[in-house]
């Protein structure tokens, strides 16, 4: 099933990971479409229309379809373009196991990210967090080495679900080290992850879709600026 550049639009941000891995498995597909920067400060209201509950990017437009949340869109392209690559195992437990690290990811390390990213100065406070992602790096790397048989990516030969949703947060992860001052994923400590970073990054399907370091460190420090002032005014 083909789509023209017409048939596809995608609500999105640069700097958004969610968006990010719709680009991947878009691309995984061989699929064109329109990309439409969102304004997070003053949403389009073809955004508005489109995801109406949540009011958020990503929004995959599909004809006069609108389908919400990355890891719902990503399942929604690999099953109506069946023909292509596929992006989640085929077998049935093997999928279960996908959804499961899929699901642990957007729950404990996106969790991790927010508090570091968005937590106040106290050392004690960010020692802690800092903790908490490190036991989910030991998860990701006992996971991998688990599943990925010698291969390449948690996918097999292949980026799949598990190295999308895990790889768009790379970039927030370097932004992370550039911030802080520590290297959160070490040669040292996780070797699997930090070889699987560097396939992941490098794979053709990647390649361009992630944001530059340099432009991510400066928005997220403004958006950090935003975090404090309003909780300065709060109090």
């Amino acid at each position: 099933m083909a789509a023209k550049s017409s048939d596809l639009k995608l609500l999105g941000g640069w700097f958004s990971p969610f968006a990010t891995r719709v680009k991947i498995a878009l691309n995984i597909k061989g699929l064109e479409y329109q990309n439409f920067e969102e304004d997070l400060e003053s949403k389009s209201d073809l955004l508005l229309r489109s995801n109406p509950v949540h009011k958020k990017i990503p929004v995959l437009i599909h004809g006069e379809k609108s389908i919400c949340e990355s890891s719902i869109i990503v399942e929604y392209i690999d099953e109506v373009w069946s023909n292509g690559p596929s992006i989640l195992p085929q077998d049935a437990y093997d999928r279960a196991i996908a959804r499961f690290w899929v699901s642990y990811i957007d729950d404990k390390f996106l969790a991790c990210m927010k508090n570091i990213l968005g937590g106040g100065e106290d050392e004690d406070e960010k020692k802690q967090h800092f903790e908490q992602l490190e036991e989910v790096f030991v998860r990701l790397e006992e996971a991998f080495n688990k599943c990925r048989d010698g291969k390449p990516f948690f996918g097999g030969n292949n980026v799949g679900f598990i190295d999308i949703t895990f790889g768009s947060f790379l970039p927030l992860i370097r932004v992370i080290e550039e911030i802080n001052g520590n290297k959160v994923i070490s040669d040292e400590k996780f070797p699997v992850l930090a070889n699987w970073a560097g396939n992941f990054a490098a794979d053709s399907v990647v390649v361009g879709t992630l944001p530059e370091i340099d432009k991510l460190v400066l928005f997220t420090k403004a958006l950090q600026q935003k975090w404090a002032a309003a909780k300065a005014a709060a109090k």
